[in-house]
């Protein structure tokens, strides 16, 4: 059934305010990569003298280095780190347009509903950056142990909080914060499964640009499949 939410999600993806949103979230992602990259060559210049050599791209020498062939490589593999605090962002500020545009499309009995405001949404956004960083310093120490099986623990760890953001944000629209806490308490593995679907493309490069849009699709079908009787809408 998770994956009847996410082709549907699939299928949505040439709807404009889905396609607006991908826009709008890459210029957002390569805005993080673009200036992540420049401060790692900035700090490459400050704490050695002269050039250095760094692999894929060759001598450092300047922030010029940005144009360099080498520079798409580095990026790409920075977006593979970069995309899951990303994706984290993307779903606070672009999730009413992206859950609005499913409700209407296969959900249109559905009252509306007021916009979270501005204020609460950055909020909530700083507050789950600062867990994604906490949990995926933790997960430093569990990949020294996981060996080939790194990429399980990324996605576990990832899909496991991923799917906590998509499902809160998503169910707290039409429950409330205290509803949406206990329908997501009911069904833990659901959505963490649904989470990990969601964290394994994020570490691949240029799809990932795609997936929060997919991400918060999905969730919105998640919702309306798991929601049950005596969860009442705000």
């Amino acid at each position: 059934m998770i994956f009847s939410d996410f082709f549907k999600a699939i299928a949505q993806m040439s709807d404009p305010r889905f396609l607006r949103v991908v826009l709008f979230g890459t210029l957002l992602a390569l805005a993080l990569l673009v200036g992540a990259y420049a401060g790692f060559l900035w700090l490459i210049e400050v704490f050695t003298p002269g050039t250095v050599d760094v692999p894929f791209i060759g001598p450092v020498s300047g922030l010029h280095t940005l144009l360099g062939a080498g520079s798409l490589l580095l990026m790409l593999g920075l977006s593979m780190v970069l995309m899951v605090p990303v994706a984290s962002a993307f779903t606070g500020f672009f999730v009413e347009d992206v859950a609005q545009a499913v409700e209407d499309k296969h959900y249109p009995w559905l009252p509306p509903v007021p916009r979270v405001p501005l204020g609460d949404m950055l909020i909530d956004t700083a507050n789950f950056l600062g867990v994604i960083i906490a949990v995926n310093l933790f997960g430093l120490l569990l990949y020294a142990f996981a060996g080939p099986f790194i990429p399980l623990v990324f996605w576990a760890l990832n899909g496991m909080l991923l799917g906590r953001e998509y499902f809160t944000v998503v169910a707290t629209r039409r429950l409330g914060r205290a509803g949406a806490n206990a329908l997501r308490k009911q069904n833990r593995g659901t959505i963490w499964m649904a989470g990990i679907l969601m964290a394994a493309p994020l570490s691949v490069p240029l799809v990932n640009l795609i997936i929060p849009v997919l991400g918060v699709a999905t969730f919105t079908h998640l919702y309306h499949r798991l929601k049950q009787d005596g969860f009442s809408e705000t």
